[in-house]
């Protein structure tokens, strides 16, 4: 089989790609722009494996994506290109719109026109796999959880964007019979992880003795799922999943941001021990703009009907991401040339 995955040199992507190259003999085409936020250093060892290869396109120029369709012939596209910081949505929405509405709207007019084009041995075989987020659900209050028939209530200009995207997707399957499947995430953590998310954030500060800057008073609640989980479950609904349904994907792991703060400040006083605790530098400041307040993934579908669970609690994978930033500061400190890569953003319009 081959995959075309959208922005595979991202964070998720990349892992994405990782996985594919090591558990199957899936040849993959990385069809990226190469943003701020792209790590090409996360995919080093692709190259040797001789089933990767890398496009530079925008999928926001549709010809460019026609051609690398017909070029590199997939089987299946995984599209998980988009513009992701909440905080950067609110300063400068336009990219959203831009990269995950039009964008997407331009890979699927290309893939439309590409799987009608298909024979039909391979038109049967083929799938186009949208992931997106739980944001797009809106904000729980204290009990309950996302399902896939929830609701969808954005709240920020970025899960608007994706909410979008979504709605697209699903309208080319029902209108064009674009074969689809759709996954709704958590929040992702793990190696490769561009700074300006709150653990990558957070232990890059502590150990240059920083402040560690909690939005509001850090009672916020996310479901938190490793990277690798992830990338594993995107697998498995890419070759199990029922053409045109959706799947969440999430880590049962809920957590106060102030909770994943203070676990990440205690392994990295046993891991790498400064000289007081890391919990001292944590200071509140302003909250976000329209901070939801609570999300949380019912993932019953993806479990009971294609036997998918995480095989990481939030204590193992925060350890395995702690340990893996400690081995490659290299990594980071080369992320230094984003100047802005630890800038808090997303303020405009909030009050002290």
């Amino acid at each position: 089989m081959k995959l075309l995955v959208t922005g595979g040199a991202g964070f998720i992507g990349s892992a994405f790609i990782r996985h594919v190259l090591r558990t199957t003999d899936c040849v993959v085409v990385n069809v990226d722009k190469l943003t701020y936020s792209a790590s090409p250093e996360a995919l080093e060892d692709a190259a040797s494996t001789g089933r990767y290869t890398l496009e530079r396109v925008d999928i926001c120029d549709g010809a460019a994506v026609a051609g690398v369709l017909a070029r590199h012939q997939p089987d299946a596209i995984v599209h998980l290109a988009a513009e992701s910081h909440v905080d950067r949505s609110i300063d400068g929405p336009g990219a959203f719109v831009q990269t995950n509405i039009v964008g997407t709207f331009e890979l699927l007019q290309a893939a439309l026109r590409y799987f009608e084009q298909l024979p039909a041995e391979r038109a049967t075989r083929f799938r186009f796999h949208h992931v997106s987020t739980d944001e797009v659900f809106g904000s729980l209050g204290a009990e309950g959880q996302f399902t896939e028939t929830t609701a969808y209530s954005p709240r920020s200009p970025y899960s608007a964007s994706k909410a979008s995207s979504d709605h697209l997707v699903r309208a080319w399957h029902h209108t064009y019979g674009l074969p689809v499947l759709l996954t709704n995430c958590s929040n992702n953590y793990g190696p490769y992880q561009f700074p300006e998310k709150l653990i990558p954030l957070m232990l890059l500060n502590a150990l240059e003795g920083k402040a560690l800057p909690v939005y509001g008073n850090g009672s916020n609640v996310r479901d938190w799922l490793f990277v690798e989980d992830h990338a594993a479950a995107l697998l498995t609904v890419l070759r199990d999943g029922a053409v045109g349904r959706d799947y969440n994907i999430g880590g049962n792991s809920e957590r106060r941001n102030i909770e994943v703060v203070h676990t990440l400040c205690e392994l990295l006083d046993e891991l790498a021990p400064g000289t007081r605790p890391y919990a001292s530098l944590i200071t509140h400041v302003t909250d976000r703009p329209g901070h939801d307040q609570r999300y949380a993934i019912d993932a019953t579908r993806i479990r009971d009907e294609l036997g998918w669970r995480p095989r990481e609690s939030f204590e193992s994978g925060l350890r395995r991401t702690v340990t893996w930033y400690l081995d490659h500061l290299d990594w980071c400190q080369a992320l230094q040339a984003h100047g802005d890569a630890r800038r808090r953003a997303g303020l405009r319009g909030a009050t002290a």
